[in-house]
């Protein structure tokens, strides 16, 4: 994943990132943390009725030097642009959301890192009770900076639970098939137009914090630190400048 205008400096201050970076986990880890605490995961661009650009100069663009965030395609495509610069060996997959009552097309997109020959699930695009760092593709539970998620092997592919107030809760299932970019195209279609996403039907801002997370759905807030939640009711426009630095288009 390239783009023509991809400068690596600049991404670095666009997530906060300090140090030296190499293929290795540790700057896996921090890559991830940062972008996560820097970079929000929000759907403005799909709530004012435009479909966003998978072109790669325009995700740069919008992200790092309009200082904006996006969802899965576009952090996530970001984030593997970094990775090509500095050398990591990954790839795309798709991701079946298990949030919804029914069963829906893998309309998500991950990324697998291969440090030293182990597989790694890197996510910087999904909101909610998302990782927080990466995590070993193997079954198995894990705890990061507080929150607890599991890996389960079902039926070949495997699933995200996040335990959610004391309950586990199914967030996406993925195989390790590698896909193209391209192939998301119409995923990225579906997801901004059709009436039955989330995206289209719900306002949405998350972003994580050193110790919680904070999700705006319309116009409540929930604020979660070191596990204890606040929920407010918020004017949306003013919350998402407030809390995420942004502006609507």
């Amino acid at each position: 994943m390239k783009a023509t205008n991809f400068n690596l400096s600049e991404y670095l201050a666009r997530i906060g990132y300090e140090g030296a970076v190499s293929n290795d986990l540790a700057t896996l880890e921090k890559l991830v943390a940062k972008q996560l605490q820097s970079v929000p995961f929000e759907n403005t661009e799909v709530q004012s009725g435009r479909i966003p650009s998978l072109i790669p100069e325009d995700i740069y663009t919008k992200i790092v030097t309009n200082a904006r965030g996006g969802y899965c395609y576009e952090v996530n495509g970001l984030f593997a642009m970094a990775l090509t610069e500095i050398g990591f060996e990954w790839y795309f997959v798709g991701a079946r959301p298990m949030f919804y009552p029914a069963r829906r097309p893998k309309t998500h997109m991950v990324v697998v890192v291969r440090i030293e020959g182990k597989d790694y699930l890197c996510d910087t695009g999904f909101g909610g009770y998302a990782l927080r760092a990466p995590i070993a593709i193997e079954e198995g539970e894990v705890t990061q900076d507080g929150d607890r998620f599991r890996l389960e092997l079902i039926d070949g592919e495997y699933v995200l639970n996040s335990l959610v107030q004391e309950e586990w809760q199914r967030q996406y299932g993925f195989a390790l098939q590698p896909q193209e970019w391209i192939e998301f195209s119409l995923a990225n279609y579906f997801n901004a137009t059709h009436p039955d996403t989330i995206f289209t039907q719900k306002r949405l801002a998350v972003m994580q914090t050193p110790n919680g997370r904070m999700i705006l759905v319309d116009n409540e807030l929930k604020l979660i630190e070191e596990g204890r939640l606040e929920k407010l009711e918020v004017d949306y426009e003013r919350a998402l400048k407030e809390y995420f630095a942004l502006e609507l288009f």
